[in-house]
């Protein structure tokens, strides 16, 4: 069963059941209170929910206590089905998309909200948008159904239906973490920073340990005063010291031989601790022992998620020694080891790719299988083929994998010309990469070669090259990205009804908190929702995607 739902801004809404094509079965109804309409059809039939956004409705759902299992998230269905057609980053909003249909004028998408840290005026329980209201349940229904059709003509629709499942499902886990947050023990964060960072300063500023740290940094450079946060100063004093430097990047410093390098070096990373994860950050968005960002699924083009504020994805290794399990509970953190490579192996249709694939370290099975016994070398080339590395020591590895692995090698050179030609690529699922900058999409360009073109230094054929490393790498992502959220959606059903939580995500990682008694039970569901996920995406795939799962007290233990 499905119903239409769509928010009134009152606490209440109008409800519309609906058939597998989107068409009524019923009346419409009005119910004043929202929260408890969904709780009581949630105990009764456990419907689909057919609603404009997840990411605007269900968080004030949980707030009111309730839990919904399944939707359809309009907004982010709309936004896949653009992108599938061309159109990445058109207005994706039900009325953008009700605008469309009917031929009227489309409205811009309202701008994305500021970040809210947690306890910053999230109260209200429906929060109605600025300007004239949205479009109705009619419209909400008819605009489901044309994306049904759209979905059925996408080529592959059973790829793309899942696709859509598994984004609906991501908005809802996205604010399911969001609600439970991540256990964060302030004190040990306090304990961390005093021991990285030193005191704080009386009058402000910088802690001890920085302050000692660019004095030295000035000594080395034999100045009075040097900036260390300010990339241009630095490239100053080094000018100044006799060495040329493009940036300020790890990268770049660690070429050069100075005594203000590793000085420079521990700077930044103590910096970017204090700025991004320091006292600051703790005071704004950790409440009662809860780490509550807000996620967005999908938020990056590949599928990824971001994060809106609090810098979830980006919490450095020293710092989550400050996420400690609550008392009688534990971690269950898993990690999909060497996702992308498996990803290649799985799409590609590579039987000998996939045929390495099928062990515990495809590195290891392809150095035995093509590259003498040399993990190193084999990582080398399969990363530069995906990543579009193609010189220095990467050449020789490439030419071997080329020869012994051709199918999955044309797989990524392919997408690499497709995007040099200016044209469209798609992930397994039928996620769609956004068109280059001098042309709108597949096939309405003539294809170019930026060699054959005339120079290839010139801007364009740079531009092309950077457009086809961009698409080599989009096919793989883009799957990766698809394999971890059906693993989040899968993984979120097996753990419903229990006492188990996810509490966090990053790309290929998830964190699950859950009493102790029952971690053996809850890793041994995240191993089976893995190769659950790895069937939905890819069927009898002889590839692997093994999950190495740990059982801690505290995040920064997990292997």
């Amino acid at each position: 069963m499905l119903v239409a739902v769509v928010p009134d801004g009152r606490g209440g809404a109008v409800l519309q059941p609906l058939d597998s094509a989107g068409l009524p079965t019923g009346p419409t109804e009005q119910v004043s209170d929202l929260p408890g309409a969904v709780a009581v059809r949630e105990r009764v039939g456990r419907p689909r929910w057919v609603w404009a956004s997840g990411a605007t409705l269900y968080p004030a759902l949980l707030r009111a206590g309730v839990r919904v299992e399944r939707c359809h998230d309009v907004e982010l269905t709309e936004a896949l089905l653009l992108g599938h057609a061309g159109r990445w980053g058109e207005p994706r909003s039900v009325a953008a998309a009700w605008a469309r249909l009917t031929g009227a004028p489309v409205p811009a998408d309202p701008p994305p909200r500021p970040p809210a840290p947690p306890g910053d005026g999230q109260a209200a329980l429906f929060d109605a948008l600025p300007g004239p209201p949205g479009p109705g349940v009619e419209a909400l229904r008819r605009v489901y159904a044309d994306q049904l059709a759209r979905i059925a003509a996408t080529g592959h629709p059973r790829r793309f239906r899942l696709l859509v499942a598994a984004e609906s499902a991501g908005a809802l886990v996205a604010a399911e973490l969001g609600a439970a947050g991540l256990p964060w023990r302030a004190h040990v964060h306090d304990e961390i920073l005093a021991e990285l960072l030193g005191e704080v300063s009386p009058v402000g500023g910088p802690p001890r340990r920085l302050a000692e740290l660019a004095t030295r940094i000035a000594d080395a450079f034999g100045v009075r005063q040097v900036h260390a946060d300010s990339p241009a100063e630095l490239l100053r004093a080094f000018a100044r010291a006799g060495v040329e430097l493009p940036n300020t990047r790890a990268w770049a410093l660690r070429e050069v031989d100075h005594p203000a390098v590793p000085l420079v070096l521990e700077y930044k990373e103590l910096y970017r601790i204090w700025t991004a994860h320091g006292r600051a950050w703790r005071d704004a968005w950790v409440r009662d022992g809860r780490f509550q960002p807000e996620y967005v699924p999908g938020g990056v083009v590949s599928g990824r998620w971001a994060t809106r504020g609090g810098g979830a994805l980006q919490i450095p290794k020293v710092i989550r020694r400050a996420v400690v399990a609550d008392p009688g509970w534990r971690f269950v953190v898993a990690d999909a080891g060497q996702l992308e490579p498996r990803v290649l192996a799985a799409v590609s249709g590579d039987a000998r790719l996939a045929a390495a694939g099928a062990t515990g370290d495809l590195y290891a099975a392809l150095a035995r299988d093509a590259f003498a016994g040399d993990r190193e070398r084999a990582k080398l080339a399969l990363l530069g083929a995906m990543y579009g590395q193609t010189g220095g020591a990467a050449v020789p590895a490439l030419a071997v994998l080329r020869r012994s692995y051709p199918t999955a090698f044309g797989f990524v050179e392919a997408a690499a010309r497709t995007g040099e030609a200016g044209g469209l690529v798609r992930s397994w699922l039928g996620r769609t990469c956004p068109p280059g900058a001098a042309g709108p999409g597949d096939g309405e360009r003539e294809p170019v070669d930026p060699v054959l073109a005339g120079d290839p230094q010139s801007p364009r054929a740079r531009a092309a090259r950077s457009r086809g490393r961009f698409t080599r790498n989009f096919v793989i992502q883009a799957t990766a990205a698809e394999w971890a959220s059906t693993l989040l959606a899968v993984l979120r059903g097996a753990l419903a009804g229990t006492d188990a939580e996810l509490v966090f995500f990053q790309h290929d990682e998830v964190v699950v908190h859950c009493p102790a008694e029952q971690a053996g039970r809850v890793a041994e569901a995240v191993t089976v929702s893995g190769e659950r996920a790895t069937a939905l995406l890819f069927g009898a795939t002889p590839v692997r995607f093994p999950l190495d799962v740990s059982v801690v007290d505290c995040y920064a233990d997990a292997s």
